[in-house]
């Protein structure tokens, strides 16, 4: 009997459930290779929460196949989880991507005190053998300069992974998309196609990046006092125009936030980000400069609490201030999840009384990420025999594979995949595999845990309801209940003396009742007093605080 032929297996670990965390891991054999490591960041379930990551349990089962991890650009998506793998893996593994993608992972790892790191630098046309992998990279156009594209080649059958695009014919570098390079893939034949999902349900085209340009400028140039504009940290493209429109009127550009200080310094040192030196200046350097000679790049954009923007539209910023004169450009759109956080900071420099651009009121930000008909013409050059949507939410994903379908891909032949799920590929044939454990990691102060619901669920009681701490001592033999102290925080009965008053004979008389039984023991007694506590709570003030029960014996 012949045997049966080895299978690629294609492992998306994050990326299928959302924004962000997006890692894939490709195995043929005794060889692994991995496509990205991101993060994502917290939502409003997720209460103390610093960083979301994906479950690469399944790398560290099997590491001693993992033969490099291919970071398609520099974005936190895609590199965030990094540190935290490499922190986990016995062995260093050689990491691949482009010259300012490095850059941007050299300053995340040694902020981790991770050092030397196997970096390999890799560009449009680069060619390397992973094992039984043979892969080649190909330029992309999105919202950070040097994304790549990933076509794989195995014994099995061929891959190629769009990474996040969108198809730009007029990019502020001149790089646009290798489409000699995807039309050379497809006439070798790509048996599978993962692309970027993230626009999939808005139709038309996205506009390019030269588009925000003149209006940036015109904003910059016709603002009376000083300009501070908010943006991602490594959206180079979008810093550049920033900072040309801020030159072409005369005006100095400040750079303020840890990562967007970090990042233009590495684009600036790289080549990827070009402005003089003179017309750069120091937060702490402004002095006399006048109010319309001055421009401020800051972090913000996605309303984070510590973010400059945020420290400065609250007056808690070392040495900058927004006034009244000023003008603040928004010029991101939020993350999904991040809508409440921006609208506050909107309402905070609102109270202030600056003008105030976003997306909402000008064309001030566009996406990095391809609409329907550039998704559509993706397809279209790659004429791939199999599909799998990555990089988005179920909406998003089940768009996608309806474009698909419109292109002429069978229905059968397109995959819709959960985190964990596993593609197998033979001789160019790709069905559902096993699928292997997923999840989330979280990243909480300095411990990196699974994910506990109950942990959860008791920071969200203690952020809605409070906290009310009983204390029930119970002496002698009889086991009679000597006293019961209550006290809260965080709770608007507090200094409600007839109700706490209650809600101690309430806890005795259930407390006595229980502890009368043969049996009890401390921890059952602990039980009675928080249902007791939590329910007479509940019928008098339709709250639940987080009850904290101590039973002492004497």
């Amino acid at each position: 009997m012949a045997k049966k032929a080895m299978p690629l297996r294609i492992i998306p670990l994050g990326g299928l459930d959302g924004i962000g965390k997006n890692m894939t891991a490709f195995e043929y054999g005794d060889d692994m290779v991995l496509v990205d490591a991101g993060l994502m960041f917290p939502d409003d379930q997720q209460p103390g929460i610093d960083l979301v990551l994906p479950d690469y349990t399944y790398v560290l089962e099997h590491e001693e196949k993992l033969r490099g991890i291919i970071i398609t650009h520099g974005h936190e998506d895609h590199t965030g989880a990094l540190p935290y793998l490499l922190m986990d893996l016995r062995r260093k593994v050689p990491i691949y991507s482009s010259k300012l993608t490095l850059g941007i992972i050299e300053g995340k790892l040694s902020e981790h005190r991770i050092n030397s790191p196997k970096f390999r630098e890799v560009k449009d046309g680069s060619h390397i053998n992973l094992g039984t992998f043979s892969i080649d990279f190909f330029s992309m156009t999105h919202s950070i300069p040097a994304a790549l594209g990933v076509y794989m080649r195995t014994p099995a059958g061929s891959v190629m992974h769009t990474g996040d695009f969108k198809l730009d014919q007029t990019p502020i570098d001149g790089v646009t998309p290798n489409y000699r390079a995807i039309s050379r893939f497809s006439t070798l034949g790509i048996d599978l196609l993962l692309s970027d999902s993230t626009n999939a349900a808005n139709p038309g085209f996205t506009p390019s990046e030269a588009a925000v340009g003149p209006q940036l400028r015109h904003i910059i140039k016709n603002a009376t006092g000083r300009v501070f504009v908010a943006s991602f940290a490594s959206h180079i493209h979008r810093l550049q125009q920033i900072c040309d429109a801020s030159v072409a009127v005369g005006r100095k550009v400040v750079v303020t936030g840890r990562s967007m200080v970090s990042n233009t310094k590495v684009a600036r040192d790289l080549g990827y980000l070009r402005i003089d030196e003179k017309d750069l200046i120091d937060a702490y350097d402004i002095g006399d400069i006048p109010d319309d000679k001055i421009v401020v790049l800051c972090t913000g954009s996605q309303g984070e609490p510590l973010s400059a923007l945020s420290r400065m539209a609250n007056g808690e910023h070392r040495s900058l201030s927004i006034n009244p004169t000023d003008t603040v450009i928004i010029s991101a759109t939020p993350v999904p999840g991040n809508e409440k956080s921006v609208a506050a900071i909107v309402n905070a420099l609102s109270k202030i009384g600056c003008e105030i651009y976003d997306k909402s009121n000008s064309l001030v930000h566009v996406s990095g990420h391809g609409c329907q008909e550039e998704l559509k013409l993706m397809l279209a050059m790659c004429k791939p025999r199999y599909f799998m949507p990555v990089h988005g939410e179920a909406l998003h994903l089940r768009a996608h594979a309806r474009l698909a379908e419109q292109m002429g891909i069978k229905r059968s032949h397109i995959f819709i995949a959960d985190n964990g799920d596993a593609l197998e590929m033979r001789s160019g044939k790709v069905k559902f595999g096993k699928p292997v454990e997923s999840g989330v990691v979280y990243v909480d102060g300095l411990s990196v845990t699974d994910a506990d619901p109950v942990v959860f669920r008791d920071r969200q009681r203690l952020a809605s309801g409070g906290l009310v701490t009983c204390i029930v001592t119970i002496a002698g033999r009889q086991r009679k209940v000597s006293d019961v102290v209550i006290s809260g925080k965080g709770i608007s009965f507090a200094d409600d003396d007839e109700l706490i008053a209650e809600a101690q004979a309430s806890v005795r008389a259930s407390v006595e009742k229980a502890s009368a039984l043969e049996g009890a023991s401390p921890e059952s007694l602990q039980k009675t007093v928080r249902n007791s506590l939590s329910n007479f709570l509940w019928s008098r003030t339709r709250t639940r605080p987080l009850v904290f029960p101590v039973v002492m014996e004497v």
